[in-house]
């Protein structure tokens, strides 16, 4: 699958106007220029973009259609004003219906394997905090411009949960081993100056507006760089880690079904949701 979309790319002559592609449910909005032949995915899902089925569906969707319409660049964002992704949504994983928790799992695996795997180049625009599964997608963009005063890390281990293997290696794409090991064993969230300072981001923009122009930036540093040349070698790079996970598929969301229905789990998330309850109040 992912050779074929890498064969399939061409040079696309572009024109100075803007569009609107067209999304099934609206979770996301996917805005193109024209002029650089960018695209803008924005996650909408109030309160938090929270990943449930319908959102994860929404990306991938949004995702396949960037890619079916040869843009230049695909820049991740939010359209909430301080929250990137607050990650997988603990409704999805708490008292799972049988059918949902797999058809969830499955499409977060998608979504993964299209971000991490996409033929042109990613980054993601951090306007807001990014723990857990809303840093598995920023880290799985080739570049990360982020505001300051938020935080960004993989802290499943602080709510009882296990990060797969692919989220390891993923993480691991960016931090040196040792400060990714140690991180994801606390369950650390950085800072944005913290994550700057060790790499988890490459820049710092001070609103919105300039975290988009400067992913659009890093896109265009590749417009005299050949697209399928490019596309290929980032393939190279980062293909053992989207073939293991293609070859593991089943084994990997049989391992998460198991592990999330064990009783100490279910009671770990069930004490997280009373939490959020009583802070809402």
């Amino acid at each position: 699958m992912m050779r074929s979309k890498l064969l399939s790319m061409v040079p696309r002559t572009v024109a100075a106007t803007s569009r609107q592609m067209s999304t099934a449910t609206k979770l996301t909005t996917v805005q193109v220029d024209d002029k650089t032949g960018i695209a803008t995915l924005t996650m909408n899902r109030p309160p938090v973009n929270g990943l449930n089925l319908d959102l994860l569906r929404d990306i991938h969707q949004s995702i396949e259609e960037i890619e079916g319409n040869k843009s230049r660049g695909l820049i991740l964002t939010s359209s909430n004003p301080t929250i990137f992704s607050a990650g997988l949504d603990i409704f999805e994983m708490y008292k799972p219906d049988k059918e949902r928790i797999r058809a969830f799992w499955t499409t977060l695996q998608d979504v993964w394997l299209a971000l991490y795997g996409s033929s042109v180049p990613t980054a993601a625009a951090i306007n807001g905090h990014s723990p857990a599964g809303g840093c598995l997608l920023a880290t799985s963009c080739e570049y990360r411009v982020m505001l300051p005063k938020y935080t960004i890390g993989l802290n499943e281990t602080k709510l009882g949960i296990v990060a797969p293997k692919w989220f390891v290696s993923t993480f691991e794409s960016v931090l040196p081993r040792r400060l990714a090991e140690r991180a994801l064993n606390q369950g650390r969230m950085f800072t944005t100056e913290e994550a700057l300072q060790v790499g988890l981001v490459d820049e710092v923009a001070n609103s919105k507006e300039e975290a988009l122009e400067k992913c659009a930036q890093f896109i265009g540093t590749f417009a005299k760089v050949n697209p399928l040349a490019r596309a290929l070698t980032k393939q190279q790079l980062r293909g053992a880690e989207l073939r293991q996970l293609e070859d593991e598929r089943v084994k990997d969301l049989e391992h998460f079904i198991f592990f999330v229905n064990q009783p100490a789990v279910q009671k770990g998330l069930g004490i997280y949701l009373e939490g959020l309850k009583k802070k809402a109040k």
